[in-house]
């Protein structure tokens, strides 16, 4: 792929270099990256399934001017540590235990894409009195996020590849689901960040490059996230992607189990991996929601429809 002239806020953003910590939660090690002044208001990205901190790295330290930031590697991805099961609990224990080792205030937002969406619909519903709100990018709740049944139906993901050569693993990076477009140089970003040393095992295979994320991610049930949405008490909001997963009525579903209290907002010309083809856009909606919560009283709940 051929990378084009960095654009000026990507050269901003990855000039800022987070500060790297680890954080146990449940017998596991936790990464985590963090930008931004300490003590100041928290927001704590949470990335989809097989993805990791850095989908964050090239963007989010831009709203480290006055947050304190945090980007997460869930448990089973990137540099954080393995597990003999997974499940959504634990998972919501790590994102509450990053925000409580980060130095942040009290009671942060919570960002989650795809399947970071479900965590973060998790977290709020079991501790919403902890949370200011959280916001959920393009996480279908209605139907199944893809990796999660890609996973589950044995076609990705099971067995990881072990590729000799660094820049012929850069090439072979693909998203779930593909997109027609992409940042070049956020792709390539992400996908650099993507891989890790392959040591040889007792099996006679050569040492490499492999994708950093543990096969067994997906495997644990999970509880249905729709059957957690009217459990939210904390304020939230739902941005789809205007080519990605959540269509509209995917969104007036969530919007009515969500007590009609949650905005809705869309996102142009963007596909279900948001911040690899528009994430200055997401930049922007994000900026113009966390303003607007710093500035209003959350509405209360409304009744929810059974359905």
């Amino acid at each position: 792929m051929t990378i084009e002239t960095p654009h000026r806020w990507f050269e901003r953003a990855t000039s800022m270099p987070p500060s790297e910590h680890i954080v146990g939660s449940g017998g596991a090690d936790i990464h985590y990256l963090a930008w931004g002044p300490e003590g100041a208001p928290g927001l704590v990205f949470v990335h989809g399934g097989a993805a990791h901190a850095h989908w964050w790295s090239f963007l989010v330290p831009l709203l480290a001017d006055d947050h304190r930031v945090a980007a997460l590697d869930l448990s089973g991805h990137g540099d954080s540590g393995r597990r003999d099961e997974y499940t959504l609990d634990a998972w919501c224990d790590e994102v509450l235990a990053v925000a409580n080792d980060a130095a942040m205030a009290p009671n942060p937002v919570i960002i989650g894409h795809s399947m970071g969406g479900f965590v973060s619909i998790a977290t709020a519903a079991r501790h919403g009195g902890r949370l200011t709100g959280i916001v959920i990018l393009d996480s279908p709740v209605s139907k199944p996020d893809p990796e999660v049944e890609a996973s589950r139906v044995g076609k990705l993901f099971a067995n990881r590849k072990v590729y000799s050569d660094f820049e012929d693993a850069v090439s072979r990076f693909r998203t779930v689901p593909e997109q027609s477009s992409y940042v070049p140089e956020v792709f390539d970003w992400v996908a650099r960040h993507s891989l890790t040393p392959y040591q040889p095992d007792d099996h006679g295979s050569e040492p490499g490059w492999t994708w950093k994320f543990h096969p067994e991610i997906f495997v644990p049930p999970r509880s249905a996230p729709r059957d957690l949405l009217d459990q939210v008490t904390c304020r939230v909001a739902l941005f789809r992607a205007e080519d990605g997963l959540v269509t509209p009525d995917i969104g007036a579903y969530m919007y009515e189990r969500l007590g009609r209290r949650a905005p809705v907002v869309e996102i142009p010309e963007a596909g279900h991996h948001m911040m690899l083809d528009q994430p200055l856009s997401l930049l922007t909606a994000l900026r113009t929601l966390l303003a607007d919560w710093d500035h209003s009283r959350p509405a209360g709940p409304s009744p929810v429809t059974a359905g």
